[in-house]
């Protein structure tokens, strides 16, 4: 039977995918922040939308540099992930503390992450609903993926100290339709 659920833990029923790492540069000085409020906006050119507070050193360095990449790290680098989440890059170095390798990028200036499975060079498309809703809409200009990894295991955020981490792949076909 179903009970009623807090309005505020919806965001936990419906994650959107997994938690990844956004790298920012400007001015010499790189930055990395743990986010897990995205989503895919469009296929081709491929938008993704995502949530970014607007007095957070990321949402700065984004909205000046007008570009970033979405890293995507796999299970073992969780730890790191929700570490770069709970400290500000106002006060630390991120890549340097947590051991994070920054590589340079072929067509922004945020640099990838070397540990990451896969990365997103990507270019901020929409700014016009970051004063109300902190969110950015960038566009991905490049992808990488480390074709050695076949099935990554994600980190998925469901609330607080609560994470999944990515499950079997199914692959569903339906003559239902």
């Amino acid at each position: 039977m179903k009970r009623k659920y807090p309005l505020s833990k919806v965001y936990s029923l419906l994650e959107p995918g997994p938690v990844v790492l956004v790298s920012s540069a400007r001015e010499g000085r790189n930055n990395v922040m743990a986010m897990s409020w995205h989503t895919m906006m469009d296929f081709e050119p491929p938008l993704v939308g995502c949530v970014i507070g607007g007095q957070s050193l990321t949402s700065g360095m984004i909205k000046a540099s007008k570009e970033c990449a979405i890293n995507i790290p796999t299970l073992e680098l969780a730890k790191k992930t929700v570490a770069c989440g709970n400290v500000s890059g106002r006060t630390v170095d991120k890549f340097s503390r947590f051991g994070l390798t920054p590589e340079k990028a072929s067509l922004v200036g945020a640099p990838l992450i070397k540990e990451c499975y896969a990365s997103l060079e990507c270019r901020l498309r929409d700014a016009s609903l970051a004063g109300k809703y902190d969110l950015l809409i960038f566009e991905v200009v490049r992808a990488w993926v480390d074709a050695a990894v076949k099935a990554p295991k994600t980190l998925h955020h469901r609330g607080g100290e609560v994470f999944m981490a990515a499950g079997r792949t199914l692959r569903i076909r339906s003559k239902m339709a």
